[in-house]
């Protein structure tokens, strides 16, 4: 009898070791299949990511439409077309612009001086003016060149990101319960906390940055309508446009206008744009609009929304201006997390 008790309490024992041999080897059947996955998709990675962020910002849309009639297939086409629509709106404008203006722009690039006397007390130094031009238009001719080249891949790559926005708005709930059903039921709150976040940080970064964009793009265009330029609009857009880049901002716009007027010997014009472009055009939008709107978002410090944005553009390219600070603001989670388990640990034990 006693050895037959003891193969009964081992049964379970050896069940349980079974259970999480079975638990790890699937794990790491799961790490090794997406290992896989990463490097046969990596030429689409940056795309799935993009459709991923987007549809997440855009998911209270489709169920504001659901509420008010439209069904779920619908409401997620509905909601796609506001994204590709919204989409093409920020990129478009800034080429047609640049397109349409670019004889202007070639006016002025040819009526600048050949050298430019830069001096600061004793020390004098002569810019020249004409090789950075000339790498300039080459830069412009190879980003051209390259863009030709690859419109069939990114005409695939648009296909890509609106089916995969259709399909997480008509079926929002999948990646929720893939993830509640991985995760153990202990750490949901943790997988909660992590959701809130990254909604407030995307939202932060498409819908706050677009409205000051477009508020930016407002102001500057009545200031440098009033200052009497009359490329008012092609500037106002790339102020809008460079909105986007944190810290820096529609201030280079501003500064580089500031230096045409200084080398054409117009100091006064320069001192005008400076003053007026940098108050009403680099400061008053994110001075106005943004605070309005933060409540939102999760108050990701600028410094370091700026550090993930740098590093994530140096390392991952365009799509960086999301995934950066993105990662940068999970970080801060769960160190907000750990903070919080550590410090009721100690209330405890105490």
């Amino acid at each position: 009898m006693a050895c037959a008790d003891n193969v009964f309490t081992d049964r379970p024992e050896k069940a349980g070791v079974a259970t999480r041999r079975r638990t790890y080897v699937l794990a790491g059947l799961v790490v090794l299949a997406g290992c896989l996955t990463t490097v046969l998709l990596e030429q689409v990675l940056s795309t799935i990511f993009f459709a991923i962020t987007v549809a997440y910002v855009l998911f209270p849309v489709s169920e504001w439409l659901g509420r008010h009639g439209l069904n779920r297939r619908l409401s997620a086409a509905v909601t796609t077309g506001i994204a590709f629509v919204s989409g093409t709106l920020v990129v478009v404008p800034l080429g047609a612009v640049l397109y349409l203006r670019r004889r202007d722009l070639f006016t002025f690039f040819q009526q600048l001086p050949p050298v430019v006397p830069v001096e600061f007390g004793e020390f004098r130094y002569l810019l020249e003016i004409d090789p950075t031009l000339t790498a300039g238009r080459e830069a412009l001719t190879a980003v051209a060149v390259g863009l030709a080249a690859q419109s069939p891949v990114l005409a695939l790559k648009v296909v890509l990101f609106t089916i995969l926005v259709y399909a997480m708005l008509w079926q929002p709930q999948a990646p929720k319960k893939a993830v509640y059903r991985t995760v153990p039921a202990t750490y949901h709150d943790v997988v909660d906390r992590l959701h809130e976040r990254l909604r407030g940080t995307l939202y932060a970064i498409y819908v706050l940055q677009a409205a000051t964009a477009f508020g930016t793009f407002l102001v500057a265009w009545a200031v440098f309508w009033l200052l009497g330029y009359q490329g008012a609009f092609a500037l106002a857009v790339a102020a809008g446009v460079l909105q986007f880049v944190p810290v820096i901002g529609p201030s280079v716009v501003v500064l580089a206008i500031a230096a045409a007027e200084a080398i054409n010997g117009d100091i006064t014009g320069a001192v005008l744009v400076t003053v007026f472009g940098l108050v009403l055009v680099g400061f008053l939008p994110d001075a106005v609009i943004r605070p309005r709107l933060a409540r939102s978002t999760t108050g990701l410090p600028a410094s370091l929304y700026f550090v993930g944005f740098t590093g994530g553009v140096l390392t991952l390219g365009v799509i960086g201006f999301i995934a950066g600070p993105v990662v940068i603001a999970l970080l801060v989670e769960l160190s907000s997390l750990l903070t919080s388990e550590r410090h009721g640990d100690q209330q405890k034990l105490s």
